[in-house]
């Protein structure tokens, strides 16, 4: 078996603040490589990441992080979503939150956030944070309409998700291990008291629709319930939070291309695509080889894991013409940002909506939008944004 030996820090500064040329040299040694520190193989071509992701040979299969005990919370909030698990249990645990995020149910809630677009935008100052004033509390206030969770508590829910999925990131430290126990407890005590309430007192929101789905079928056992929540109240934001800071600055960064879309000789819907694919908000996504699959020509034996490259995929020049370039009228643009296969996002529909109605709104009223300043980075890799993105419109 051929294995190659990876340069690939991601942790290393200069690679979170611009992982394309890295990415690019892995593309060049091979669709498939060898990564000794993360010990698992990486997918780096479109074709190699497609591959993996729609390849019913791969799966989620969750593991508990160690110490068990001690990271018992962290652990139970993921062994009991449908993100980590293959069927039948994925099935079950999908089946019953589909149908509130299937296309007819998401285009039905539209004037909902097409009125609180409008109504956050008028708030704005002509200087801003685009993160935080605008970005950030709007998706979650859409996931927590859509659950029924209080609007007002948005910061803390933000703020229990970032200390969680900063443990996705390749070797969080011990710090970060504590602060994501601590943000699982408290997220987990907030959503069971709110299931325990909609058990007793049922409305027209998800959680009462999960409940009253288990009890016409097989029903979702609490911690079940619980971990399925926290899962869409994550993923229901973190990603398009990332996708809006990401696509806004590299319009910012390239005005040609943001005046393409002002002067509507490009429509949003198609923009949006390339503001996904150009700069990925997930970057990684990893599986394990359920027997033993060719990928590319290498062989992935049962039991070891491959991280799909998300961004390096996206900026493949056997699947992108001019793949380095930021072209928001870009089409057909088969990027891979909501993944693929089984495990495809569920949340894309409303994923997509958001992010149309947010930038065609904000577009609007600041047709003239320009950096202010340096935009920080987070750092991390995985889950790639920014801390901050202040700006200023007329």
């Amino acid at each position: 078996m051929t294995r190659y030996a990876v340069q690939l820090d991601p942790g290393e500064p200069s690679f979170v603040r611009d992982p394309y040329p890295v990415l690019a040299s892995l593309r060049a040694n091979g669709p498939v490589l060898w990564h000794e520190p993360m010990g698992m193989w990486l997918a780096t071509t479109h074709k190699s990441v497609r591959a993996v992701l729609r390849s019913r040979s791969f799966g989620r299969i969750w593991s508990d992080w160690e110490p068990v005990d001690e990271l018992e919370p962290f652990n139970a909030l993921h062994r009991n979503q449908m993100m980590e698990n293959e069927p039948p249990a994925h099935t079950r645990l999908r089946k019953l939150v589909a149908g509130a995020f299937g296309r007819g149910h998401v285009e039905r809630m539209r004037p909902r956030i097409e009125a609180l677009a409008a109504e956050m935008v008028e708030q704005l100052d002509n200087r801003f944070d685009v993160l935080a004033d605008y970005a950030e509390p709007m998706p979650v206030y859409v996931i927590a309409d859509l659950l029924g969770v209080p609007r007002e508590d948005h910061q803390l829910l933000r703020a229990w998700s970032q200390a969680i999925v900063h443990m996705y990131e390749p070797r969080p430290s011990a710090e970060v291990k504590a602060a994501a126990v601590e943000a699982s407890t408290a997220f987990s005590d907030y959503v069971r008291a709110i299931v325990t309430d909609r058990r007793e007192n049922q409305g027209e929101d998800l959680i009462s629709d999960l409940i009253r789905e288990g009890r016409r079928g097989t029903p979702l056992t609490d911690d079940e319930l619980v971990a399925s929540v926290v899962l869409l109240l994550n993923a229901g934001h973190e990603a398009s939070v990332n996708a809006f800071g990401n696509g806004m600055y590299a319009l910012m960064s390239h005005p040609d291309q943001l005046a393409r879309i002002t002067s509507g000789k490009v429509p949003i819907e198609v923009a949006l695509e390339e503001l996904l694919r150009f700069d990925a908000p997930l970057q990684l996504f990893e599986r394990t080889a359920t027997a033993d699959v060719d990928i590319s020509g290498q062989t992935i034996k049962a039991g070891q894991k491959i991280a799909c490259l998300m961004g390096s995929a996206n900026r493949d020049s056997d699947a992108f013409a001019d793949a380095d370039a930021f072209d928001v009228g870009r089409d057909p643009n088969p990027h891979v940002g909501f993944g693929m296969g089984r495990h495809f996002c569920l949340g894309a529909p409303l994923a997509r909506l958001e992010l149309q109605i947010s930038m065609t709104h904000l577009l609007r009223r600041f047709p003239r939008l320009e950096l202010v300043g340096e935009a920080p980075r987070r750092p991390t890799w995985v889950l790639r944004g920014f801390e901050s993105i202040q700006v200023e419109g007329s």
